[in-house]
């Protein structure tokens, strides 16, 4: 049993004795009082001469009778046998055996000649007069028993909210602080994180200043006292901090900068000093603040007049602690946000978070190292190819990746399989990036084929550009997001695009209206997201890229907003009659490539038309089946494939 159960017991029993208690002295578990009878009865009782005596009150009289006579036996009957002799006196008996009898009644208010008095004077009865005064205990019981009532509310009140615990009223007074203990957890290290080489690169030097901070300090050097971790949500920012502290084998204190917060005024404050004040006792160490844009946010603007503001006052407590750090206090405090424009400048300049380490999302060699890391933990089948995976995964961080991997294994788990092999990898791709798989939506054969089409057209485009991405699946299985797809697995990793490579992704996007109209006579609704892309693509390379036949090299727009979250919008730098030629030469280019989209599929009918067929019937093929299917349809008829 724990000491806090052990206190919370024993308050139980303090409560439990006091209410017994209260209630013994209150006469609850005392004798009856006397039984009331009417005011008339109790005049016949003593005009009968039953009354022994009589105590009087301004309240009422209590009458204590004699027992009633016994009738005389008959003549001639045995005389009657002398009663027992009386047993041991109870608690509340008189020592005859048996309790007194007696009766009371109220009096008649503002009578003097009361015919009860009266007649207990004129029967000669001995009167007790007696003052109602209310004893001291009672007194006492009026004032104690509420407050017992009410401590023993508030007691179980508090028992229901969470006590002193974290997550009850008194929690917020206690501080967050983690601790990761390596006797209890095992330590994270650099070989556990993996596709941030660069961000680990910088802070081994950390590592180094922690294990031998005397080189550094012989030199003049000093280690910069704050490190900020910036990057995209799910990069690994956490992970790299825990890494950092597991390589050096120092303490590492972790708190998310909301729980400074809290609706006590100065509570935030107060949470920073303790937090220091533990990260100095336990020097060397490192001080972890996650999500630090919290309270970091900048003070200017019209913020700046709220000057009792909580963040603020936590945010100065910060900085000052960041001032105070003794230099010979191996103390570095790491912080990690995904907003970086809003940090307060103060916060950032040398000094305090003095040097900023960039943790990206991970590129092709990257994506496929994390995916290696998490694949220790699952049996992998001889067909896995985790290079082909990462190759699907543009643009994911390590939370991605580790998901795609969980999702693998349960889709093995499904299946009933032993180890994972690489179809259970691919229905996790296909559940994270595409959805899950709509079988409720069945749609008519015309339907079906016209899908077909349209992703037949998608591919062939694909699949006749030399610099379009190589065509991995098609397929005409209706998910969450679409009712077909056509997935491109890019060779290598691309930094930088030429104005051709931009134009071969429109072409493929407008392949699948294109096939439309082709071969069914008219378009449909199912190119809406592909004409979207298609245009937000053509009106950067215009805008953005320097790629405009009419307007030249000026950048007519900025990006602004948060690119580390992915919310950003475009800012327009240019006039009214700009904007318009914007949009004139968006249509014209977006016109002239579906027609050369077009004009590719016309001069491939016959393989366009193999491969919705074979869509149709299969629902799914490989880019290995549909170069195939396309080759073979091209074929001229009557000679060999390869013949002069």
């Amino acid at each position: 049993m724990s000491e806090a159960q052990k206190r919370s017991n024993g308050a139980w029993i303090f409560y439990a004795v006091l209410i017994f208690a209260a209630l013994a002295f209150s006469g609850v578990f005392g004798p009856s009082g006397p039984r009331e009878v009417p005011y008339d009865e109790a005049i016949s009782l003593v005009k009968g001469g039953r009354a022994e005596s009589a105590a009087v009150t301004a309240e009422e009289v209590v009458l204590t009778l004699r027992p009633p006579p016994e009738a005389a036996p008959p003549e001639g009957a045995a005389p009657a046998p002398p009663p027992p002799p009386p047993e041991r006196p109870g608690i509340f008996d008189t020592g005859t055996g048996k309790k007194p009898d007696q009766v009371t009644t109220g009096r008649i208010p503002g009578v003097d000649r009361e015919p009860l008095i009266e007649a207990l004077l004129a029967q000669n009865v001995r009167l007790d007069a007696r003052v109602s005064r209310t004893p001291f205990w009672v007194v006492a019981l009026w004032w104690i028993v509420p407050l017992v009532v009410i401590n023993l509310l508030f007691f179980m009140a508090l028992r229901r909210a969470g006590g002193g615990g974290a997550g009850g009223p008194l929690g917020m007074l206690k501080p967050r602080t983690k601790v990761y203990d390596r006797a209890q957890q095992e330590p994270v290290r650099f070989t556990d994180v993996a596709g941030v080489d660069e961000a680990k690169d910088e802070l081994m030097e950390v590592v180094d200043f922690l294990k031998h901070p005397a080189r550094y300090r012989a030199l003049g050097g000093r280690i910069p006292r704050g490190i900020l971790l910036v990057g995209p949500p799910g990069t690994g920012k956490t992970l790299l901090a825990r890494a950092v502290a597991g390589e050096a084998e120092v303490p590492f204190f972790s708190l998310n900068a909301s729980e400074f917060v809290e609706m006590f005024v100065g509570l935030g404050a107060a949470r920073v000093r303790d937090l220091f004040e533990q990260a100095r006792k336990s020097a060397p160490c490192i001080v972890f603040i996650d999500e630090i844009d919290a309270v970091g946010r900048s003070r200017g603007g019209l913020g700046a007049l709220a000057t009792h503001d909580e963040r603020e006052q936590t945010l100065q407590q910060m900085l000052a602690e960041l001032d105070g750090f003794d230099p010979r206090a191996t103390v570095i405090l790491m912080a990690a946000t995904n907003r970086p424009e809003v940090l307060d400048p103060a916060l950032m300049r040398p000094g305090r978070f003095d040097r900023q380490v960039i943790v990206d999302r991970p590129d092709l060699a990257g994506r496929e190292a994390i995916l290696r890391v998490h694949a220790r933990r699952v049996p992998l089948g001889p067909d896995v190819d985790i290079s082909a995976v990462a190759r699907r995964t543009p643009g994911m961080v390590g939370a991605d990746l580790a998901n795609i991997v969980n999702e693998a294994a349960l889709a093995g788990a499904r299946r009933g399989a032993k180890r994972l092999d690489q179809i259970d990898f691919d229905d996790a791709l296909d559940r994270v990036q595409l959805g899950l798989r709509r079988r409720g939506v069945i749609m008519t054969p015309a339907e079906r084929r016209r899908v077909a089409y349209h992703e037949a057209g998608h591919a062939l485009v694909a699949l006749a550009m030399p610099q379009a991405d190589p065509v991995e699946r098609v397929s005409i299985v209706a998910r969450a997001v679409s009712l077909g797809v056509t997935i491109q697995v890019p060779r290598d990793q691309k930094y930088v695009m030429t104005e051709q490579e931009l134009e071969t992704k429109v072409m493929v996007m407008l392949g699948g209206r294109a096939a439309e109209e082709l071969t069914q006579g008219e378009v449909s609704t199912g190119a809406h997201d592909d004409l979207g892309r298609a245009t937000a693509l053509v009106r950067e390379m215009i805008t953005r890229f320097g790629m405009s036949r009419r307007l030249g090299l000026a950048a007519l727009t900025r990006t602004v907003g948060a690119p580390l979250l992915g919310v950003t919008q475009e800012e327009k730098l240019c006039s009214e009659e700009t904007a318009r030629e914007i949009d004139e030469e968006v249509r014209e280019r977006l016109g002239e490539l579906y027609m050369r989209a077009k004009g590719i599929l016309a001069d491939r009918r016959d393989s366009l038309e193999a491969a919705a067929e074979a869509l149709v019937a299969r629902e799914t093929l490989s880019g290995e089946e549909l170069s195939r299917i396309a080759d073979s349809a091209t074929r001229p008829k009557g000679k060999v494939a390869g013949a002069a």
